[in-house]
C-alpha cells in the first residue's frame, strides 16, 4: 500500500516580494518518481528551493507536508535531516571541508550515529568508482577546482550516501555529455526503490532512461497547467510546450 511522502497543498510562494508560485498542488507516494517540465522562468527551481527551506523564498500561502508532519515553516537543516535532499543545478564549491568530511558529518547528523571510519571510506571509495570518480577526490575540497560534470557526478554521490526519502534532482542532468549522463542516471536508478521518492526537473530525457517515471507535472507561469504519466515527456520533446500554451491562454 503506497504511503504519502510529501504533500503540497495550495502552495503559493516567492521572493522578494514577488510571487512564483501560485497555488500548487501535488503528492508524491514512497516509491515513486515526479518530472517536473516547464519553460525558463515558470517557477520549477523556485518549486524546489522552497520545498527545501531555502531562506531566499517565503511561502505566503499554503503548506508542506512531510510523511504526515508539516515542514513550511522548518530550517533547511531541519528538512534535511527529515530526509529530503537537493541537487544543485549549479553546485556550490565549498573551500576547507573535504568530500569526505562533509559527507561523513551529514550522515551523523541525519541518522544520530557515529560512523565508523574505515567502514565508510570502503563505502565511499566503492561508490565514488561507480560514478566514475577519482578516489583521491575525497581528500580534495568540496567541488574546488571540479569540472562541471565532476560537481554533478559528485552531487549523486552524495545522494548515494546519504540515502535520504525524498531527492529532488534539479537539471542534475544540465551541461553533461552523453556518457556522464548514463553514469548520472545509473547513479539515480541506483538510489530509487519503493522506500524513497524522486522529484526530478530536466530538459534531456535521458536521465530517466532507466527511472520508472510515474507523474509528469508542467509547470508555466507558477501555476501546474497539465498532467499525465511518462508519454506526456516524449509529447513535450516532440512538440514543446506549444500546444500546452495554447489551451491555457
Amino acid at each position: 500500500m503506497a504511503e504519502t511522502l510529501l504533500e503540497i497543498h495550495d502552495l503559493h510562494a516567492g521572493a522578494a516580494d514577488r510571487e512564483i508560485l501560485k497555488g500548487i498542488d501535488l503528492t508524491i507516494q514512497k516509491g515513486e518518481v515526479h518530472v517536473i517540465l516547464g519553460p525558463n522562468g515558470s517557477g520549477k527551481s523556485t518549486l524546489m528551493n522552497v520545498i527545501m527551506g531555502h531562506p531566499g523564498y517565503q511561502v505566503t500561502e499554503g503548506s508542506l507536508t512531510f510523511e504526515g508532519k508539516d515542514i513550511t515553516a522548518l530550517k533547511t537543516f531541519e528538512r534535511a535531516r527529515a530526509g529530503i535532499f537537493l541537487s544543485f543545478q549549479t553546485p556550490e564549491e565549498i573551500p576547507g571541508i573535504t568530500v569526505e568530511n562533509m559527507l561523513r558529518t551529514a550522515r551523523q547528523e541525519i541518522t544520530g550515529k557515529r560512523e565508523r571510519i574505515f567502514g565508510f571510506r570502503k563505502e565511499l571509495k566503492e561508490m565514488m568508482e561507480d560514478l566514475q570518480i577519482d578516489p583521491s577526490y575525497s581528500e580534495r575540497y568540496l567541488n574546488v577546482g571540479f569540472s562541471g560534470g565532476e560537481k554533478k557526478r559528485n552531487e549523486i554521490l552524495q545522494l548515494l550516501m546519504l540515502r535520504p526519502k525524498l531527492a529532488l534532482l534539479d537539471e542534475t542532468d544540465s551541461g553533461l555529455d552523453v556518457d556522464a549522463v548514463q553514469i548520472v542516471s545509473r547513479g539515480v536508478s541506483k538510489f530509487h526503490n519503493g522506500d524513497n521518492a524522486c522529484l526530478v526537473i530536466t530538459h534531456n530525457a535521458r536521465i530517466l532512461d532507466k527511472l520508472k517515471v510515474d507523474r509528469v507535472h508542467v509547470l508555466m507561469q507558477g501555476r501546474i497547467v497539465e498532467e499525465g504519466g511518462p508519454e506526456l515527456v516524449d509529447q513535450i520533446n516532440r512538440d514543446g510546450f506549444g500546444h500546452i500554451k495554447e489551451t491555457t491562454v
